[in-house]
Parts: C-alpha cells; sequence; structure tokens
C-alpha cells in the first residue's frame, strides 16, 4: 500500500471539520475524535472514537464521516472504524476546539 502526500491527510481532517458533534457543538476533529487517518491510493483508513459509549449520535458521526469522506474522495474506498481505546478525555480537545468551546 502506498501512502499519499500527508497534504492529503490534511484534507482529509478538514473535510472531517465539517462534521459537528451534535451535543458539543464543536467539530469532530478539534473536539479529538479523530485518532488515526491513513491514506493510500485506493483507501481511506479512519479511526474514530466518542466522547462515551453510549453516545446516541454513534451511528449519525460514523455515517457522516462515510459520507462526507466519499463525496470529497469518490475514488477511494472509505474505511471507518468505531475504536474505545484511548478513551475519549477533554484533554483531547485540540487548541482550536477549546477556543470554540470558550467562544459559545
Amino acid at each position: 500500500m502506498e501512502t499519499l502526500k500527508p497534504d492529503v491527510i490534511q484534507e482529509v481532517l478538514n473535510t472531517l471539520k465539517y462534521i459537528i458533534d451534535p451535543e458539543v457543538g464543536i467539530n469532530i476533529v478539534d473536539l479529538g475524535l479523530i485518532y488515526k487517518v491513513e491514506a493510500s491510493d485506493k483507501e481511506l483508513d479512519i479511526e474514530l472514537t466518542l466522547t462515551t459509549k453510549g453516545c446516541p449520535m454513534s451511528g449519525t458521526i460514523t455515517t457522516a464521516t462515510q459520507q462526507i469522506l466519499k463525496r470529497k474522495f469518490p475514488n477511494h474506498e472509505i474505511n471507518v472504524e468505531l475504536v474505545w481505546w484511548p478513551m475519549w478525555t477533554p484533554e483531547m480537545i485540540t487548541e482550536d476546539g477549546r477556543r470554540q468551546l470558550e467562544e459559545m
């Protein structure tokens, strides 16, 4: 599997910033829910988590991730895996995410 340029991974992350966690109100990247992004010439592999295992939005967020990436990268197979380790904590929120929360 050939790895694409890092700018593709950044483009993936920028695209995922359009998905807003409805409970917290900030995007899933700045919330720290994206654990891994790997890209090849044919596949994008995403590992993400949720703020809690019982999150009622799990299906919505994973489906939105799948759909927005398929729209942006139509020639890639999109693999989204929901993971629970490491367990998400508020310390995983990025600086931009913290700034967004302060502005609310």
